[in-house]
């Protein structure tokens, strides 16, 4: 059997297990959505919204019915979602829960021993955090301005009154220290505020009761890993959910191979090949897989395909970069440029806004990479890609600044 995955079908793969290979009519219903989230492993969380926020932008690429109702009956409902700390804010399934108890452990030694947290929450963190704790028991579910502003409860006093950092005040630094070592849980969202709560009024009581080994930790992170991106160096492997090291995930590929891993060598898009790590079943799954449909998809720059930019290089040649940081000046294309997908390629970028006062969705900006043209076949695809967000975005006009797109 040959042991190399060529670029095509690594592509292939790779959009299957993130979920960018089926019908976008495949997901029909609320029920679903926590199977779509646990296919991609998480959904990454993020606060600007210039056409739709992170999260819910990856979701609806992947569904033409999503509504965003689904997430807040799933994360707030239903509680079979929750919110908690991958490389970034993300949305998890409640199911992966009993290891976060790892995770907790470990961002507490990482925390207490950083300098920007011992910054923002004083010279006496831990009586900080005992009064933070005392308030969310007595008052339930707390946004960090109600601890800076008081409570409606006229017996609560006010919690802290000092002057924010960066927004951090020291009430809003233990609220986060305490989420992410999971004394609290986020029970809610007002607009895109978190209200929090103590763990055990959120998370139910049958995930918060199982544990975990440290050994069946690192096996668990190492093997979905894998699972969800179907291969990649040890490094990669560690990184997917950030919750192991390097060495941590090395180690286990080393002990584990020839039983839950294998080496096997992956075309890059420029034809030579890198030696990797990979499901063992990689290549049945590849006998199996569907073709993208042939259409094109705006995703998120957070979406989770394109998350790893040395690896969409390496096996899209797709140069994708950030650029919200970068001064106007120095930009190359645009403030919040979506990566444009067709099929199995990356085909450019689109720039995109939304004018609620005119209720319109403005276009106004347009790269196509170099290998690609618009044909009028592709030039329909896109049209049709923008009529399925102005309808998700309940907006009345198209409006392009653009001249090659005349919608």
């Amino acid at each position: 059997m040959s042991t190399l995955l060529t670029n095509s079908d690594a592509r292939r793969l790779f959009l299957f297990l993130h979920g960018l290979s089926g019908s976008l009519n495949n997901v029909r219903d609320k029920v679903e959505l926590p199977g779509v989230i646990k296919q991609i492993g998480f959904v990454q969380i993020d606060s600007i919204k210039i056409v739709e926020r992170a999260h819910h932008h990856i979701l609806f690429s992947r569904s033409n019915l999503y509504d965003h109702a689904w997430l807040d009956y799933h994360l707030e409902e239903k509680r079979s979602l929750f919110e908690n700390w991958t490389h970034d804010a993300s949305i998890i399934p409640m199911e992966f829960f009993p290891f976060w108890r790892h995770r907790f452990s470990r961002a507490h030694d990482k925390l207490v021993g950083s300098l920007w947290w011992k910054n923002r929450m004083g010279d006496n963190p831990g009586k900080l955090c005992h009064r933070v704790l005392d308030y969310v028991e007595k008052n339930g579910a707390t946004k960090s301005r109600d601890l800076s502003h008081g409570n409606k409860d006229s017996s609560s006093k006010r919690l802290e009154n000092v002057t924010s950092w960066w927004g951090w005040n020291p009430s809003k630094a233990a609220l986060v220290f305490l989420w992410r070592t999971g004394r609290l849980a986020v029970a809610k969202r007002e607009g895109f505020q978190k209200s929090y709560d103590l763990t055990e009024r959120v998370v139910p009581e049958i995930y918060r009761n199982i544990e975990h080994s440290e050994e069946e930790y690192i096996n668990w992170n190492c093997t979905t890993a894998i699972e969800n991106i179907g291969f990649g160096s040890h490094t990669e492997i560690a990184n997917y959910w950030k919750g192991i090291s390097p060495q941590e995930a090395k180690n286990w590929c080393t002990k584990s191979l020839n039983n839950y891993i294998m080496k096997t060598q992956i075309e890059t898009v420029d034809g030579e090949t890198v030696l990797s790590w990979a499901h063992p079943d990689i290549f049945a799954w590849v006998n199996i897989l569907p073709d993208p449909p042939n259409i094109v998809r705006f995703l998120s720059p957070f979406d989770p395909l394109i998350r790893d930019r040395k690896r969409v290089q390496r096996l899209f040649g797709f140069d994708f970069k950030i650029e919200i940081y970068i001064p106007e000046s120095k930009r190359v294309y645009g403030y919040y440029v979506y990566p444009m997908l067709e099929k199995d390629k990356f085909i450019g970028r689109i720039e995109m806004k939304v004018d609620r006062q005119s209720s319109r969705l403005i276009v106004h900006g347009f790269w196509l990479e170099s290998d690609f043209k618009l044909t009028k076949r592709r030039q329909k695809m896109i049209e049709s890609e923008l009529h399925r967000w102005r309808s998700f975005l309940d907006l009345d006009y198209i409006k392009s600044l653009v001249a090659e797109l005349e919608v």
